[in-house]
């Protein structure tokens, strides 16, 4: 919720500073992967837009779940479009190709992408530093293995589940090596 908020007053920055947003409302879109009601990712950020809903009261937003990537790029432009929405959050790595192009594509708008390494002048990249966490299980599964072998399931090879099993199998090093 911290960094959903340090984003939100990163805008306010970018946007002309405090004042003028809060003569203005913003607007902000929300791209979810998955369903608010899970209690997974999408829910975490769900939670996310609440909180700061709760604390702006010149913040407006607005949301779509279950989104599939192949849709990412109708949702945007309908949050621009139609929505008038003035920043977009696109909340997984599948969307990162189609938040660059939204990028291109409204230079005037600005765009936040969830776990992603693309960049351009209006779209940035946000995620929370895990590794550590990762590092103390790794700790852990190589104190307590009788076998001295450990396994690691990895969804994904992008960078974020990459960063994840280095710290992890760093940790099982440490204690057992």
């Amino acid at each position: 919720m911290g960094l959903l908020l340090f984003l939100v007053l990163g805008w306010s920055v970018w946007a002309g500073g405090e004042k003028e947003v809060k003569e203005e409302k913003l607007k902000a879109g929300f791209v979810y992967v998955g369903p608010v009601g899970d209690y997974g990712w999408s829910h975490a950020h769900e939670q996310g837009r609440k909180y700061v809903m709760e604390k702006f009261p010149w913040l407006e937003s607005v949301y779509v779940e279950s989104v599939a990537e192949a849709d990412a790029p109708r949702i945007i432009d309908r949050f621009i479009r139609e929505e008038d929405c003035d920043v977009v959050f696109t909340t997984s790595f599948g969307y990162m190709d189609a938040t660059i192009e939204a990028g291109n594509k409204y230079p005037d708008k600005l765009f936040m992408h969830c776990s992603g390494f693309k960049q351009s002048k209006n779209v940035g990249t946000y995620f929370a530093e895990l590794q550590e966490m990762y590092y103390l299980n790794g700790l852990m599964a190589g104190a307590l293995t009788k076998t001295n072998k450990v396994g690691y399931v990895g969804a994904f090879p992008i960078p974020e589940v990459v960063r994840h099993i280095n710290h992890f199998a760093l940790g099982v090093k440490k204690v057992n090596p």
